[in-house]
Order: C-alpha cells, then structure tokens, then sequence
C-alpha cells in the first residue's frame, strides 16, 4: 500500500497553501463524522447513511462560531489494512487532509469503547503532533449515561487529547461544546469565504453526492464502493436547469438491483433527488438517470480518474 502520510490530495494542498484554519474529522466507517460535519457546518452537506464507507471524498464546508471561521473537512473511513485501491484511496486522502489540518477531531462509537482498529487509526493520526479532540458519539443510545464516566476518565487516563466531548450528532446534542473546544484551538485567520458561501464543492459534484446518497439509502445493504455517480451535462433548457447524470456500477448484476422492478427504484431517487434540488437551487430541474456497468470500476486506476475520483 502507498504510504498515505507521503500523499496529499489536491484540494488538501490547496487547504495548506491559503493557509485556512482546518478542522479535518476523521475516525473508522460508522463513526458519524457526515453527520457531524452537518451539524457543525449547519448545511454543507456530507452523505448520512447507516452503511459503514459511505463517504468516498474529502468534502469541505465553511463553519463559524462566535468571531472564528473555519473550514470544516469530512474525511472517509480509516479502515487499514484494505488492498482495494478505493479503499487505499479513502485512507490516503483522510491522512494528507489530517497532515494540514490545525485541528483533528477523531470520531469514536461510544458504544463499542476503543477497539484495536480504532486504536490503529488513532496512533496513525496522533503521529502527526497536531492538536487531537475526542467525539464520542452516539450518547444518545447510550443509557444510562452514567456508564460514560468511567470510559472517557479510560480514554484521558491512557491518551492525550486536548479535550474529550461526549455527543450525539444525530440530535445535535453538546455540539455547541464541540464548536467552542474546537474554536479555542483554531489559529487566527482571516474569513476566506464570501458571506453566504457554504461550500466549495461545484453543482456537479453536489448533484452527484445527492444522487449517490440515496442511492444508498435505496439500495440498504448493498456496498456502496461499487456505485459512482457522474453528472454529464449541465444545461439550461426551456426555463429549466437540465441534468444528466450515469450511475455507474462495478457488476452487470448490479444493474437491475439499480433499476428496480419495472423500473421503479431508479423512478424513486430521481424523483427525491430532483425535488431537493428544486428546494436547494430554488427552481426547477429536470433530471434523467441512467445506469451503466464498468466492470470493476472501484478497483482500476484509470476508470477512477474518468469517473472523477481518483
């Protein structure tokens, strides 16, 4: 596997080169950092969904609390020791993100404790000297909350961080806690955004996250490493914002498990996808999907750089 620590993605770099204040979430699949990294971005939008390696891209949004303005940067999972290469592609981009960051928030299950993959994955990120918040997430399943005591005393005893926070990012529960210990470690920088701006991800890629996203929620347990979503065309057309976008799958057989029955299934998320974006554009769009196969697209170089996530 390629040493991550000695790569860096493109967008990491321009992070470290503009000198932003970063805040890079990192931790194993499932952990919650998209759904944190909602919360305290308050809309830049990562992919939610309960299936573990969901998120594939850095995605990176502004975040303010109190006078401090920062970029947030939601990283996927830490899972090492994968040999698929979008597997090692994940690790990679997570790491070089981690080696600009100001601040790392690492993400842990608070209902698991620390298990030796997190363990692997924390001493990976904390070799990196930069300043280390713990999230515990996931209290709101905890009860009693009592139990948490003595897990996060465990947690300062044996490692050093500069702060522990208990949270659940799925009912907003001690984010404001979050946001302020994160805050106080952020270094003093200029606002690099223009007001209003939420994120510098383009249309595009925003569409393509939307479609994937409930893809995903779609299709439940299937592994979502074999879909990628590419929009082809943007154009405006008859007063309309017109979109075509290939869901690409790495199967033949996963073609009509996209489709669905009489069509069906591919009908449901164009029609949810192409609703969120009336809402979030604020007109009307039209949307046409359509389901192509690239045999096994997830684990060859080339076809990820055409599909744009390499």
């Amino acid at each position: 596997m390629t040493n991550p620590r000695k790569a860096a993605g493109a967008e990491a770099r321009r992070i470290a080169a503009e000198g932003l204040p970063a805040v890079v979430l990192v931790g194993r699949a499932n952990a919650g950092k998209s759904t944190l990294f909602n919360r305290i971005t308050k809309g830049g939008r990562a992919i939610i969904s309960a299936i573990p390696g969901t998120t594939r891209d850095l995605n990176f949004a502004r975040a303010k609390y109190g006078d401090r303005e920062f970029v947030v940067i939601d990283s996927g999972g830490l899972e090492l020791g994968g040999h698929e290469r979008m597997t090692e592609r994940i690790v990679t981009e997570a790491l070089a993100a981690v080696g600009v960051a100001d601040v790392v928030v690492f993400m842990l299950d608070g209902r698991g404790g620390l298990s030796e993959a997190d363990a692997e994955a924390l001493a990976l990120v904390r070799e990196t000297g930069c300043p280390l918040i713990m999230a515990v997430n996931k209290i709101d399943r905890i009860s009693p909350r009592a139990r948490l005591l003595p897990y996060i005393a465990e947690l300062a005893k044996r490692l050093e961080f500069r702060g522990i926070v208990p949270v659940s990012a799925r009912k907003a529960d001690q984010i404001d806690a979050l946001r302020n210990l994160i805050a106080q470690h952020l270094p003093v920088a200029p606002a690099m955004f223009a007001a209003g701006m939420l994120t510098d991800r383009d249309l595009s890629f925003r569409i393509a996250e939307l479609i994937r996203e409930r893809l995903t929620l779609e299709l439940n347990q299937e592994v979502p490493y074999g879909i990628a979503v590419e929009v082809e065309n943007l154009a405006e057309e008859q007063g309309q914002l017109r979109v075509d976008a290939s869901i690409w799958v790495d199967r033949a057989g996963q073609k009509p498990i996209v489709i669905g029955a009489g069509g069906e299934r591919l009908k449901r998320v164009g029609r949810a996808v192409r609703l969120q974006l009336n809402d979030m554009l604020g007109r009307r769009v039209h949307l046409e999907l359509w389901v192509k196969v690239r045999e096994d697209w997830a684990d060859d170089a080339r076809s990820l750089r055409e599909l744009g996530v390499e």
